[in-house]
């Protein structure tokens, strides 16, 4: 089997709303021009990502993002709440390790619900796709403050690892990523490439989708020579 051609690329929304935003407030807007934008740049993957909010606000900005998503490229996936997801008509959900295990989720949602899973060693990874996971998300590969809690970065080395060991299981590189070394995570072997900031300007999606997709070709080049 012939490996992807493009890499996938994953934006996730900065969860900078709160308990009180609503339909109407600035934030709410801001997360459907950036998914508007995000599907003009074909991005693979969207995850709406604000824990903050409260239920019937979640729903209704995934049912917003469904309608902007439906019939493009791009899939839409909600943090945690796979019944929001799938009330909202989101293609699926991104399990936390403090989330509903895959296999209920799957269960309950069927085998055409996408199934993402945030993943820190490769023990989780390989459990992500025992469970019948999609793919996985592994990571923070570096430093950064939005991950520090989950414990220091696992490094580029681990990241190869796992690519290695779980092939070929997709695995999207999180954590610390840039435009200045996402390509490393690439020649490690990841599937794809998840991130907050990276992907937060929404007026520059076309052109860092462009550089991953340039870097992804580029990788697989020096593979064959």
């Amino acid at each position: 089997m012939s490996g992807p051609q493009k890499p996938i690329s994953y934006l996730i929304t900065s969860g900078q709303t709160t308990a009180a935003t609503t339909s109407n407030s600035k934030d709410f807007q801001h997360i459907l021009q950036l998914i508007e934008a995000a599907v003009a740049a074909k991005i693979d993957l969207i995850q709406i990502r604000e824990k903050a909010l409260t239920t019937r606000v979640l729903y209704e900005v995934a049912r917003s993002a469904a309608a902007l998503t439906r019939g493009s490229a791009t899939k839409l996936l909600v943090n945690d709440r796979a019944d929001v997801a799938a009330a909202a008509g989101a293609d699926g959900v991104h399990l936390t390790t403090r989330s509903l295990p895959a296999p209920v989720v799957r269960q309950s949602f069927g085998n055409d619900f996408l199934i993402g899973v945030s993943t820190h060693s490769l023990a989780e990874a390989r459990a992500a796709r025992d469970a019948r996971a999609d793919f996985a998300v592994f990571g923070p590969v570096f430093e950064t403050p939005a991950k520090a809690r989950y414990g220091p970065a696992v490094g580029l080395e681990q990241l190869k690892h796992v690519c290695v060991e779980l092939k070929p299981f997709p695995i999207v590189a999180i954590g610390g990523i840039t435009e200045d070394n996402f390509v490393d995570c690439l020649r490690a072997g990841v599937q794809g490439i998840a991130a907050i900031r990276m992907f937060g300007e929404r007026l520059r999606l076309n052109i860092v989708v462009e550089k991953i997709s340039e870097g992804f070709q580029k990788v697989n080049a020096g593979k064959e020579n």
